[in-house]
C-alpha cells in the first residue's frame, strides 16, 4: 500500500559535475528528510519531523512562534500580512528557536537581540526593523497571556529613517499620464487610491455592497477603524461606469479578483510604461492626504477620511509629505501679497 505524506517539499539542484539531485523536506522551509521517498527511512524521518512540529519544544522561543501562528491574533490578519510575518518568523526561528524563555528576563538578552537586528541591518535596515517588530509583537502576545514575564524587545526604536518623501507624491501630470496609457481596468484603482486615501489591501477586497452611490463604507483591516468616505465626482463617475454584477469592485483584465502580488506587478508595469518612475500604489495614500491638506482641509477632516489618528496625520504631513513643498511656499507668498494689498488699499481709502 502506498502512503501519501502531506506537505512534502522538494528542491532539485544542479551539482558541480552537471548531474541533478533532489532534496526532500518535511514541508516548505521544514527540516530535510533522509532516505529516498517510499523507503522506511524516509517515512520515519517525516514522522519524526511532524511529531516535533506538532508538539514543539516547550520553554523555548520556538513554542511562542508556533503558538502565535495558531492564535486568532495571527489568523485574523490579511493574507499578505501573514505571508510577510511568516518570512520574519522563519528568520527568528533560525536564530532564536531554541532560546530558553527563562532567559528573557536576563538583562543581556536585549543586547543579543539587538546584535541580531544589527546583523540583518547590514542588508536592509527596513527589513531589520520589520523582523524586530515581529519578534516584539510575538513576545508581547506571550506576555499578555502570562506565558513570559518580560519582553526585552519592547521600545526597540528604529534603525531605518526614511527621508523626505515630497518626491513620492503623484502629481496631476503623472495621474493624467497614467490614465492616458494604462489599461482601462487599472484606471479605477488609481482613482480609488487618490480619492479615498485607503490602503491597497482594503481596496482590493472592497465589495460593491459598500458603495451606495454617494459614500463608501469600509473597516480597515490593519487597524479595525471604520470609515465612511463621501465619493467625489470624478470617482463617482468612474464607479458608476464600471459597476458590474461581481461582488468586488476591483477586478483584473479577466474579470477575476486580484491577488496582491499580481496587482502590484500589473500596476508597476503600467506606471513604468507611462513614464512614472519611483512611485507605487502605496504612494497614492500619502498623495491623497497631501492633496487634501493643500486644498485647505483640516487635520480632523483628513483623519476622518483616511482613518488615521490626528497624531498620525500630523506626522505624515510634517515629516514626510509637506516638508518644503513649493506649493505651500507659493501659497504663503500669495497670501502675503493679498494682505499687503489690502493694507495699502485701507491706507488710500478716505475715512
Amino acid at each position: 500500500m502506498r502512503v501519501r505524506l502531506k506537505g512534502i517539499n522538494s528542491i532539485t539542484k544542479k551539482l558541480a559535475d552537471g548531474t541533478r539531485r533532489t532534496y526532500w523536506y518535511a514541508w516548505k522551509g521544514g527540516p530535510p528528510l533522509h532516505g529516498e521517498p517510499g523507503t522506511p527511512e524516509f517515512v520515519a524521518s517525516y514522522n519524526e519531523a511532524a511529531a516535533r512540529k506538532a508538539t514543539g519544544p516547550q520553554g523555548t522561543i520556538l513554542s511562542l512562534l508556533q503558538g502565535y501562528q495558531q492564535s486568532t491574533d495571527f489568523l485574523d490578519r490579511r493574507e499578505r500580512t501573514k505571508t510577510d510575518y511568516k518570512q520574519k518568523i522563519k528568520q527568528i526561528e533560525a536564530r532564536f528557536g531554541d532560546f530558553p524563555l527563562a532567559a528573557l528576563s536576563d538583562r543581556r538578552t536585549r543586547g543579543l537581540f539587538m546584535e541580531w537586528r544589527d546583523q540583518l541591518a547590514l542588508t536592509s535596515r527596513r527589513q531589520a526593523d520589520y523582523a524586530w517588530q515581529v519578534l516584539a509583537l510575538i513576545l508581547q502576545w506571550a506576555l499578555d497571556r502570562g506565558t513570559i514575564t518580560h519582553n526585552p524587545c519592547a521600545r526597540g526604536g528604529r534603525l531605518y529613517r526614511s527621508g523626505v518623501r515630497i518626491e513620492k507624491i503623484w502629481t496631476d501630470e503623472q495621474e493624467a499620464a497614467f490614465l492616458s496609457s494604462a489599461p482601462a481596468h487599472l484606471h479605477l484603482p488609481l482613482l480609488l487610491g487618490l480619492w479615498t486615501a485607503q490602503r491597497e489591501g482594503d481596496l482590493l477586497c472592497l465589495p460593491w455592497a459598500n458603495y451606495d452611490g454617494a459614500t463608501i463604507k469600509l473597516k480597515q483591516s490593519k487597524t479595525g477603524t471604520r470609515v465612511m468616505i463621501p465619493v467625489g465626482a470624478p470617482l463617482k463617475a468612474a464607479l458608476d461606469a464600471n459597476r458590474k454584477q461581481s461582488p468586488l469592485i476591483l477586478l483584473n483584465s479577466r474579470g477575476q479578483p486580484w491577488t496582491s502580488h499580481a496587482f502590484q506587478a500589473a500596476f508597476g508595469t503600467a506606471a513604468r510604461k507611462a513614464g512614472i518612475v519611483g512611485l507605487t500604489f502605496h504612494d497614492l495614500r500619502g498623495s491623497a492626504i497631501t492633496r487634501l491638506a493643500l486644498a485647505g482641509c483640516s487635520e480632523p477632516e483628513i483623519a476622518t477620511l483616511s482613518g488615521h489618528s490626528l497624531r498620525d496625520v500630523r506626522t505624515v504631513l510634517e515629516k514626510f509629505y509637506l516638508h518644503r513643498d513649493p506649493k505651500l511656499a507659493e501659497s504663503a507668498i500669495r497670501k502675503l501679497e493679498a494682505a499687503s494689498n489690502l493694507r495699502k488699499f485701507s491706507q488710500l481709502t478716505p475715512n
